[in-house]
């Protein structure tokens, strides 16, 4: 898995001008869960062709933040989100996260 660290919104402006499905997982650096999620990810992640943002939420929370406004989705550590067209078609946290449901969505 080829994490891009995202550490500026204007990634997010880009990744959606390619109008090519995209993923964003916020993760607390300081959170166990959010480690053994992140971990769980890189082992199963089998997306060909969709990019998987890494967001670092202790360094850049302000990131997240506009996330939450501009794709309505509530703020939690971890999360991930699902971006295709222009909304976020899904969004999961914790033990909730699951590739099989974004794999149903491609």
């Amino acid at each position: 898995m080829n994490w891009i660290a995202l550490k500026d919104y204007s990634q997010i402006s880009e990744a959606l001008e390619r109008s090519e499905p995209f993923l964003v997982f916020k993760h607390s650096t300081r959170c166990s869960i959010s480690s053994m999620a992140k971990s769980r990810l890189e082992r199963n992640f089998d997306l060909d062709g969709v990019q998987a943002f890494y967001l670092d939420l202790i360094t850049y929370r302000s990131i997240s933040d506009q996330l939450v406004l501009d794709f309505n989705v509530a703020h939690q550590s971890p999360q991930l989100l699902f971006i295709q067209k222009g909304n976020c078609t899904y969004h999961a946290s914790h033990n909730s996260i699951d590739l099989e449901a974004i794999k149903a969505k491609l």
